[in-house]
């Protein structure tokens, strides 16, 4: 589905299900997509708990642009789809998240999208080789609980244990969290799990 935002279309993949327990509203890096295998990983857990999810292209990916602008842009946009989103799907919890910079935009909006939890993939808590300019406010005023997972190897560096209800760090994994995607879905499942008293669906062996 389209979505229009004051700053332009955005693209909204959706997984529905009946009587979901949560919705999971997830969204991509600077340069990536709603494809990449974290992102993909972290559905499939969601689904398999009985939650709807709904994947979303940002408006400037879907214009084509890699940069993603202002911050209040981006997080203006967001909260328009966010909103659209929450009607379609009613008073279910809401949990949003992405991965790099969309774990950004999920922090900095999760008090005012009414979110229940961010799961934050791949947190960039700093340029490469720029400790300085740290972003770690962005973690610790989401609001919310936050949950981050990251890679040992990331060169925009890990998260301290006390920047977020809970730091899960993946051993030889980089920033794009590629080496083992399933393992990203493991260290999200029992995160997502708490929004959910239903009997999980079978499918793992």
């Amino acid at each position: 589905m389209k979505v229009a935002t004051v700053h332009g279309p955005a693209e909204v993949l959706l997984d529905e299900v009946k009587d979901p327990a949560f919705l999971l509203v997830l969204t991509h890096g600077s340069n990536g997509g709603v494809e990449a295998p974290d992102l993909l990983a972290v559905r499939a857990e969601a689904l398999r708990l009985g939650g709807a999810v709904a994947r979303v292209t940002q408006p400037f990916r879907l214009a084509g642009r890699r940069a993603p602008g202002p911050a209040a842009k981006q997080d203006e946009a967001w909260l328009e789809i966010v909103a659209v989103l929450r009607e379609r799907f009613g008073d279910v919890p809401l949990v949003q998240g992405g991965r790099s910079n969309g774990a950004r935009v999920a922090c900095r909006t999760a008090a005012a999208a009414g979110a229940a939890g961010v799961v934050a993939l791949a947190f960039p808590l700093h340029p490469p080789g720029r400790p300085e300019k740290t972003r770690v406010n962005e973690l610790r005023s989401a609001g919310v609980e936050v949950l981050v997972v990251n890679g040992d190897r990331d060169p925009f560096g890990v998260p301290a244990p006390v920047d977020a209800a809970e730091v899960a760090v993946l051993p030889g994994e980089r920033h794009d969290l590629g080496k083992d995607p399933a393992a990203v879905g493991r260290a999200v499942e029992p995160w997502l799990r708490r929004w959910t008293a239903r009997p999980v669906r079978t499918g793992r062996n």
